[in-house]
């Protein structure tokens, strides 16, 4: 089996890239399980007309080969086929383009009254998450940098250049909204399993949704070519119960009375 698995490339159920992987991660939203199911759907498409030219351009080769047809018929124009080649290929784009035009515009659909905002902000080179709901007053907040764990320090079970120290804790089965900005330079929040890809531009306010399905650890990166240390903005999620998520909030909410 293991040689199976290295022979014809690895196709995991994961959250995080991982060697030789081939296909997309584990979709944990209901966006990213439409991305892939579209993929699928494609690829259909796309077996059949590699089938399909496959066998035409076997059989042109058989049958107009020199040695078995040496005087070629002067044939220069088809009506039927002609029309059969245009009707069918536009019948397929329908097939893909009404999938795709449904899932283009749900991807593109914030919603109105989420249950939890968070405000993502990109810095050169770490990233700064800011809970906007706990934010009251001024004296309590919910705000953090994260930063990558240097790859010569990382635990037993973390992943090297994906781990941060610390992560962006959402519960799961919850509507979320994801505010995404940048204090200096274009960053982008991305992560492969949730389906989400937002660009953060400084002076503006770019905002996405997401519900995780699952409870999990979810790994992403800066998709954006932001600089010198570009590969070293990594983005962890953690999808965790409701109440533990409102144990953890209750405990990092931080006073500001009293603070220099």
């Amino acid at each position: 089996m293991i040689v199976l698995e290295w022979l014809f490339l690895t196709i995991a159920p994961c959250d995080a890239a991982e060697p030789w992987q081939l296909g997309s991660q584990d979709a944990a939203t209901p966006m990213m399980q439409g991305i892939i199911d579209l993929h699928h759907d494609i690829f259909f498409f796309l077996i059949l007309i590699l089938v399909f030219v496959s066998w035409i351009l076997v059989r042109t080769l058989w049958h107009f080969h020199y040695k078995k047809n040496p005087i070629p018929q002067r044939i220069v124009h088809g009506t039927t086929i002609e029309i059969l080649w245009t009707i069918f290929p536009s019948i397929i784009l329908m097939f893909i383009a009404i999938p795709s035009f449904a899932l283009l515009y749900s991807m593109d659909e914030v919603v109105v009254d989420p249950a939890i905002t968070i405000k993502a902000i990109g810095h050169q080179w770490y990233r700064t998450y800011e809970y906007s709901d706990y934010n009251s007053s001024d004296e309590q907040s919910l705000t953090f940098d994260s930063y990558m764990i240097p790859e010569d320090d990382p635990e037993l079970g973390q992943s090297r250049l994906l781990e941060v120290d610390n992560r962006v804790v959402v519960p799961a089965k919850t509507h979320l909204r994801i505010i995404v900005t940048s204090a200096d330079v274009l960053h982008s929040w991305a992560v492969p399993s949730l389906g989400v890809k937002c660009d953060a531009v400084p002076g503006r306010l770019n905002q996405t949704s997401i519900s995780v399905q699952r409870e999990g650890v979810y790994y992403g990166q800066c998709s954006e070519i932001c600089g010198t240390n570009h590969a070293f903005m990594p983005i962890v999620v953690e999808a965790v119960d409701r109440k533990d998520y409102g144990s953890r909030v209750e405990n990092q909410l931080i006073p500001q009375t009293g603070e220099a």
